[in-house]
């Protein structure tokens, strides 16, 4: 299969519309008040894994990407890292003795800027890791970086705290385009930041690539992967840029007329597949890629890849516990999201009240939707058989309306029912999310579509 074959300008013409990217189903704009006192240890009692994945927000940055539309603070002041470390700790001893019996395979730091942390604060959240959750000798700890405040020396000292995977926002390497969004960087000390990674005790280093930014041009963006293909990363993510002015108050910096038109966006999206996949980067999912030999490829490979809110992962078999300001857990049967602002974080432990301030308990129909959903997003497949053994049910039976709407998909080529399963042409793979659409119940009401962005 060529790239080519993934734009058919048929189907992007009948089928990119809007829809969620499922990173969890049912997606956050389902998520409500939650009455439990105890949400986690409710959503614990239905969790059958000892595996565990930590995710920790810092939503700290030193300065204002215009493109962003993270849960962030911007501030120079390093020292208002401490209290929220403070506020971390009440957090982390509340809900570790929940977790006593799990052994952490993952962690990792998402933002904002994890590395606004100093070397002292890092040293801190660390050993309160270690304090109070077991951790794994081979777990995967991982950390988001910002490479204008990076330096090799911080970087060792990071390996030596045990991070092994690093993620280098990049989003692009042309100057016009970088002032637009106003992250001006050095092309070379990124690269030299990764090659330092790669011989120092990280095994895996990742770029961030965002395509449809101001000013971006194939011939611009083209210079762009051939940075990127310099440096060799074992991984490269690949987002859409969103822009929500009315949403994200930074974005209105940016003029409309800056940004490339729907046609164009497509062709750069377009661009970089071809450019990446023709260098031995394999495409996982619909918007990363890995080295053939990285775990995320070997995964795809085996049908073991899974999905959840830091995107493709191999730890599907894990809960997720979420800590700090915004930050969602799944665990068990639970998502439980913290607060979004500093202060009702603050103000909810302060309290010594479960800090979760709103979620969603998955029902039965919940848990085999998502089954399916994942399925089909990670695997481009589905088996019928599995699906009965796991959930007592009769798919056909249950599903009789869902397999009906999906014979349009399939006189369009874009996938195939057979007596056995649903199997996605590998071509269809950017509309994967519609066909899972097919799937979820919340949007029945045709005015939730237009919560999401456009799927390509």
């Amino acid at each position: 299969m060529s790239i080519s074959d993934l734009f058919n300008p048929t189907l992007l013409s009948k089928y990119n519309i809007n829809g969620p990217r499922y990173t969890s189903y049912p997606t956050a704009l389902e998520f409500g008040e939650i009455a439990d006192a105890e949400p986690l240890l409710s959503a614990l009692s239905q969790s059958k894994t000892k595996g565990l994945s930590i995710y920790i927000h810092i939503p700290f940055c030193h300065q204002l990407c215009y493109y962003c539309g993270c849960n962030k603070i911007v501030t120079r002041h390093r020292e208002k890292a401490d209290r929220y470390l403070d506020y971390l700790e009440i957090e982390i001893q509340q809900r570790a003795k929940h977790f006593s019996l799990h052994q952490v395979q993952q962690i990792h730091l998402g933002g904002g800027t994890p590395s606004f942390l100093t070397e002292t604060q890092q040293v801190r959240l660390m050993d309160l890791l270690n304090t109070h959750f077991t951790i794994a000798e081979n777990a995967e700890i991982g950390i988001e970086v910002d490479p204008r405040r990076m330096t090799t020396t911080h970087l060792k000292h990071l390996a030596s705290l045990g991070y092994n995977r690093l993620s280098i926002g990049v989003q692009d390497t042309d100057y016009k385009v970088q002032k637009a969004i106003n992250r001006v960087q050095s092309t070379e000390h990124v690269a030299h930041l990764t090659q330092f990674a790669q011989k120092n005790g990280f095994k895996s280093v990742n770029l961030d690539l965002i395509y449809g930014l101001p000013h971006q041009t194939p011939e611009t963006f083209a210079k762009t992967l051939l940075d990127v293909k310099k440096m060799r990363p074992e991984r490269i993510s690949l987002f859409s840029y969103a822009h929500l002015p009315a949403r994200f108050a930074a974005q209105r910096k940016i003029k409309d007329h800056w940004l490339p038109s729907a046609v164009e966006k497509t062709q750069l999206m377009k661009q970089a597949m071809k450019s990446l996949t023709e260098i031995g980067y394999v495409l996982i999912g619909m918007d990363h890629f890995s080295l053939p030999t990285d775990e995320l490829a070997v995964a795809q490979e085996k049908g073991q890849l899974h999905r959840n809110f830091q995107g493709y992962t191999t730890g599907g078999d894990l809960d997720l516990l979420g800590l700090g300001v915004s930050s969602i857990s799944a665990v068990g049967n639970g998502y439980l999201q913290n607060p979004k602002t500093l202060n009702s974080y603050y103000g909810k432990l302060d309290n010594q009240q479960d800090p979760t301030e709103k979620g969603v308990f998955l029902t039965d129909e919940d848990l085999l939707r998502r089954y399916i959903i994942q399925q089909l997003m990670c695997n481009l497949s589905l088996s019928f058989a599995d699906v009965e053994e796991r959930f007592h049910i009769d798919f056909h039976a249950q599903f009789a309306s869902e397999l009906m709407t999906l014979r349009e998909f399939e006189q369009d080529g874009i996938l195939q029912i057979s007596s056995t399963g649903i199997t996605v042409a590998k071509h269809a793979r950017l509309f994967i999310r519609i066909v899972c659409m097919t799937f979820d119940s919340y949007l029945q009401n045709e005015s939730n579509k237009h919560r999401y962005s456009r799927v390509i």
